[in-house]
């Protein structure tokens, strides 16, 4: 899986499960008509939301790739086969602990909307902030030639990836 498209998959999901708690947060506590959670809410939301496009500015976006990208592994073909399992497969070992915690998150949160409202914040923090590094990796690949793939791994690992030769059809 080319580790541009991951990275795309992490935001989408990320900023999905944030308007998914949001409503979540906002429903419970219009149910139990407390309008402080709801400020202090309000107020988590904006400070996250500055925190994140704070730490998401291309510059450090570039800077956070800067490790991951360098310590990938060169192959010759790109082609899937027994070291490289089809994307959707890497995506979900990926990404499956992001849906969980939303799952989990909006199950608390029906009953206390303050779990959802944290959980909210917390995901559009990490949606902003990792929205340009998907662009700090295909302007790398473009001036490299080189495409970054995703090698089979846990979630609960650092990702490893493989750099092999780019402008190739996948």
């Amino acid at each position: 899986m080319p580790f541009a498209d991951l990275l795309r998959a992490t935001v989408f999901l990320t900023a999905g499960g944030a308007t998914a708690l949001g409503a979540i947060a906002v429903i419970g506590v219009q149910r139990d008509q407390n309008e402080t959670v709801l400020i202090v809410g309000v107020v988590w939301w904006l400070v996250a939301t500055w925190i994140g496009l704070s730490n998401g500015r291309p510059a450090r976006a570039a800077e956070s790739m800067r490790g991951v990208l360098a310590a990938a592994r060169t192959v010759t073909s790109s082609a899937p086969g027994p070291s490289l399992p089809p994307p959707g497969r890497i995506a979900w070992a990926r990404l499956w602990p992001i849906l969980a915690a939303v799952v989990v998150a909006g199950g608390l949160g029906i009953v206390f909307p303050e779990v959802a409202m944290v959980g909210s914040g917390y995901a559009l923090l990490v949606a902003l902030s990792w929205r340009n590094r998907e662009g700090a990796v295909l302007a790398i690949e473009g001036r490299d030639g080189v495409r970054f793939l995703v090698e089979s791994g846990s979630a609960f690992r650092p990702v490893k990836l493989l750099r092999s030769p780019g402008f190739t059809t996948f």
